[in-house]
């Protein structure tokens, strides 16, 4: 089978590859689409700590069932929950599996979707809603981190809100706030294209590049600041005004992962009496609600998706490394 391997850092190709053997309990799924993540982006510069070469990256893909599920059919459409936890663990035990003390996931400890077929574990099956291309199907997972920061954030209908950053995540973020009936969201973003494609997905934009952002979120917002800002560029400059684009009581909330810890100014949390809150990752009912966005037909999601073939993976990943003008690349299988 076609796969798009990693095999040392800035060294990617499409190799041929044995269709794996199923053993109890898991499934063979023929992939359609693969996206690629900012984690599969660490994997690729060979500064992930758990991914070992060579591996078949992609934790976030869509595709047909092809064998081994217990009760749904060959060829129905699917995607993957694709977090493993150990099941042992405090937070296993108490509920909240996905901040699993030993987190792993497809595609970055063991094989994932960067292949013309993938086997997972059967109850990591999600099935695609009827209707929802498998295009789409193939971005269910980074919605889905939206939905859970939004959820997570006690955010309310008719709030507003600040979102850093015009990545894939980002724009998620933003889209599910609008989504859930934000009053504004304001996107803060250097990137010219990103900031583009934020505008076209109807949402006040600031250029952090040139804009005074403090000043630009207080005359967005009739200088009453935001209920919530939701940080997922994770840069350090982000700090510099996360807190002060914020009202009196209000929340910040951390989505990106930041590379090394960042200063935070711990007055501005007292003096205001804010909230901060962390996101890792997402739980299943995520996935339900993340489909759902997407099958509306509310936003325009196909704006942040670009489609490429395995072969072209190794430029695709390196121009992406130079940064390219992509919001999420997806590899069709």
């Amino acid at each position: 089978m076609k796969s798009i391997v990693y095999k040392s850092a800035q060294d990617v190709a499409a190799e041929d590859r044995a269709v794996p053997e199923l053993a109890a309990d898991e499934v063979l799924i023929k992939v359609a689409y693969a996206g690629i993540c900012g984690s599969d982006m660490f994997i690729y510069q060979g500064t992930h700590p758990r991914a070992k070469a060579p591996l078949i990256m992609g934790h976030e893909f869509s595709g047909v069932i092809e064998k081994g599920h217990p009760t749904l059919a060959k060829g129905t459409p699917v995607t993957v929950y694709p977090l493993l936890s150990c099941g042992e663990c405090e937070p296993c035990k108490s509920g909240n599996p996905h901040v699993c003390n030993t987190l792993k996931l497809i595609g970055i400890d063991c094989d994932g979707g960067m292949a013309e077929y993938v086997k997972v574990p059967a109850d990591k099956v999600v099935e695609i809603p009827a209707g929802l291309s498998l295009k789409l199907g193939a971005f269910i997972e980074p919605v889905a981190v939206g939905v859970h920061a939004v959820r997570r954030s006690g955010y309310k209908p008719g709030d507003t809100a600040v979102v850093y950053g015009a990545g894939p995540i980002g724009l998620c973020v933003a889209s599910c706030l609008k989504y859930f009936g934000a009053r504004s969201v304001i996107v803060v973003e250097a990137n010219p294209y990103r900031l583009e494609i934020a505008k076209k997905l109807g949402f006040i934009t600031i250029d952090a590049a040139n804009d005074d952002v403090v000043a630009s979120v207080k005359a967005a917002t009739q200088g009453l600041c935001a209920d919530f800002a939701f940080d997922c560029a994770a840069h350090p400059s982000v700090q510099a005004t996360l807190m002060d684009v914020i009202k009196v009581r209000g929340t910040a909330v951390v989505v990106g992962s930041y590379k090394k810890p960042p200063e935070v100014d711990l007055l501005k949390i007292e003096f205001k009496e804010l909230t901060m809150i962390g996101i890792r990752v997402y739980e299943r009912r995520d996935f339900e609600i993340a489909a759902g966005i997407l099958g509306s037909g509310t936003i325009d999601f196909e704006l942040m998706l670009f489609v490429s073939t395995p072969e072209q993976a190794p430029a695709v990943f390196q121009d992406l490394l130079k940064g390219a003008n992509a919001i999420k690349m997806l590899f069709k299988l």
